[in-house]
């Protein structure tokens, strides 16, 4: 019985290119946001700080508190979402609860509360 080459290109052990891509855009997400933790932060409001999204992509509190400050400032839901890389759905929903929050007039001293 022969032996199976699980070492050539073409063999059973070669991987798919997308799954390695894909596999590498996950290790560089993971790698900016652990160099945003250790780097001094350059601004209160910073909309590519990684510390605005937790690990599994969502915004964090932080990142919720950016693009209120973002939607005080006068900027378009299109614009937060480009600038904050999240979809324009989420930033319409942001934008939702930054008015129902009170909107330019909202009491920033209140904590947030994601949903």
């Amino acid at each position: 019985m022969a032996k199976a080459d699980t070492n050539s290109a073409n063999g059973p052990a070669a991987a798919d290119p997308k799954l390695i891509l894909q596999l590498i855009e996950t290790i560089q997400a993971d790698l900016d946001r652990l160099r945003g933790l250790v780097e001094p932060q350059l601004g209160e409001f910073n909309p590519g700080d990684p510390r605005n999204k937790t690990c599994d992509g969502k915004l964090s509190d932080k990142g919720v508190e950016c693009c209120y400050h973002m939607f005080d400032e006068g900027k378009s839901r299109y614009s937060v979402a480009r600038e904050m890389k999240i979809s324009f759905a989420a930033a319409t929903h942001r934008f939702s609860a930054w008015l129902k929050a009170g909107g330019k007039e909202r009491d920033r001293n209140t904590t947030i509360r994601l949903g």
